[in-house]
Formats: C-alpha cells, structure tokens, sequence
C-alpha cells in the first residue's frame, strides 16, 4: 500500500510580478507542494498567515516592511515556520541579520527558478540552506553579535546537551550524532527537545544558529558541513 505523500504547504511573498507568477507556476506542477498564497508586500503576506505555511519562500528587499521584519513577524506568529529569503543582497551582514530574525537561510535571486524545489523540501525538512561559500562568513557575523541572554541560556545546558548541539552545529543528523555518542536516536531527540526547551527556542535551526552566535560552535566545522547547506 503507498504510502501518502507529505504535502508542505508554501507561500510567496516577492514584489517582482514575473519572477512570482514563474515560482508560483512551478509550485503548482510539485505532487507534494501546495501553494497557499502569493503575496507582493510583507503586509499582504502577514495577512495570509491563516494558510499556516509550512515553507515561506520571501523576497528580501520590498517596499515598506522588508524580508527581515517580516520574517521575525511571521516567526513569531508561526514559530514553526520555515522561512527561506530570496535576494539579490548577499551581504553577509544582511543575512546574519535575517537568520537571527529566524530565517532558515537564503537563496539568490540568480538561481534557476527550478533549483528552489530542492530548497523548499531541505527547509520544510529543517536544514539551514545558503551557498557554502558565503556560510563562514555569515557564521563570523553571527558570532560578532553576541547577547548576553543567549550566553547565559546555553550556560544551562549539561555536557551531554552542549556535546549535543555542537554535533548539530557541526551538520550531524541525529542518527549520526546517536551512532557517535552509541546512544539511541530517540535519546537524542529528547536532549534536542530539552535544548529547545532551555534555549527558548522552536527549532534546531535556531538553536544551531544561537551556538554559532555564541562560540559554543565552531566555524570552520560548519563551514566543512555540506549537509547543512546548498551547492
């Protein structure tokens, strides 16, 4: 008996008309994406959110609220929402500040429409996506802009927990990190919940990004992890 297909429900929020209704087409050609909306301002898009999307494919640089406080808008109105940025800007500034508004990653803007059907299943899945070349750089922003809060939450992590995350950090999927630590992955799982739970955070996403802010995370390990990225 076949199994039912995941169906990952996304929305569109980019000003540019062509580059919207070509995404939006393909969309609609995917068995397991369904397109719950288009929109073409952040105000419009936070009025769509009853559509409770599991993937938000967002343009960075729109009139009035930009991809950045929209993101952190619809993070907190949906915290389990994956958010991808699409965007000519490949600052690593600039996307330092979207993942620590909570975005998953981005995408550039040149990048075949196509290609964004790989990267709507990776962030429904929960991997951070962005071109591997720009991860070490992003990852340096974020260590610059550290916050005492978030120091002090992951001081309250036990040495199991810490070990834990920084094998997330690093691009080990639970399997691995439960093959590596000869414990079960349903114990991993737990630790990952109580991470989440001591952080105060919604996903391992946000909880990779916190350890990277932070320094509990090494750079260059992340740098080296293709899992966590796209090509």
């Amino acid at each position: 008996m076949a199994q039912p297909v995941e169906i990952t429900r996304v929305l569109v929020v980019d000003d540019h008309e062509m580059f919207s209704e070509a995404l939006a087409l393909l969309l609609r050609q995917q068995p397991d994406v369904r397109l719950v909306g288009s929109a073409r301002t952040a105000t419009e898009a936070l009025g769509m959110l009853e559509s409770e999307p599991d993937v938000v494919l967002m343009d960075l640089d729109m009139p009035g609220v930009n991809g950045i406080e929209a993101t952190r808008r619809i993070r907190e109105a949906i915290p389990e929402a994956k958010i991808v940025l699409l965007t000519a800007i490949q600052s690593p500034e600039v996307i330092a500040d979207a993942l620590a508004a909570g975005a998953c990653g981005y995408v550039p803007k040149t990048r075949a429409v196509d290609e964004l059907m790989d990267v709507v299943r990776r962030a429904a899945a929960g991997e951070l996506v962005m071109p591997e070349r720009d991860l070490a750089a992003v990852l340096e922003q974020l260590r610059g802009a550290r916050a005492s809060s978030g120091e002090l939450a992951l001081r309250r992590l036990t040495p199991r927990e810490a070990e834990i995350l920084r094998a997330l950090a690093a691009g080990d999927t639970t399997t691995q990190v439960a093959d590596s630590l000869g414990i079960s992955a349903l114990t991993v799982q737990s630790h990952v919940k109580s991470i989440l739970a001591k952080l105060g955070v919604h996903s391992k996403i946000e909880a990779v990004t916190l350890a990277w802010r932070h320094g509990l995370a090494r750079t260059d390990e992340a740098a080296a992890a293709p899992r966590s990225t796209v090509a």
